[in-house]
């Protein structure tokens, strides 16, 4: 599933070549300071996916809500130690 989430959001990137140092720049709409900068294309594009994993991360680790894409959601439920422990 969170590959699925991660592939889902990466088509949804918008990239650039920036004019100033010819860099490609890349972003996705909806996911707030997720950018990345690269010499080549595919450089770009294995930034933009690292900082999207660890922004993804960092969301869960805060509990703060991931936007759907394409239908896909990343719902992330807490489980009680006990509960843990009870289902094992």
């Amino acid at each position: 599933m969170l590959t699925l989430y991660l592939n889902a959001a990466l088509k949804k990137a918008h990239y650039e070549l920036l004019p100033e140092d010819k860099r490609f720049y890349a972003e996705i709409e909806g996911f707030q300071g997720v950018y990345a900068t690269g010499a080549t294309l595919e450089d770009c594009r294995e930034e933009l996916l690292e900082v999207l994993e660890e922004w993804v991360l960092l969301s869960i680790a805060r509990n703060l809500p991931l936007p759907a894409v394409d239908g896909i959601e990343l719902n992330i439920s807490a489980v009680h130690e006990s509960e843990e422990f009870e289902s094992a």
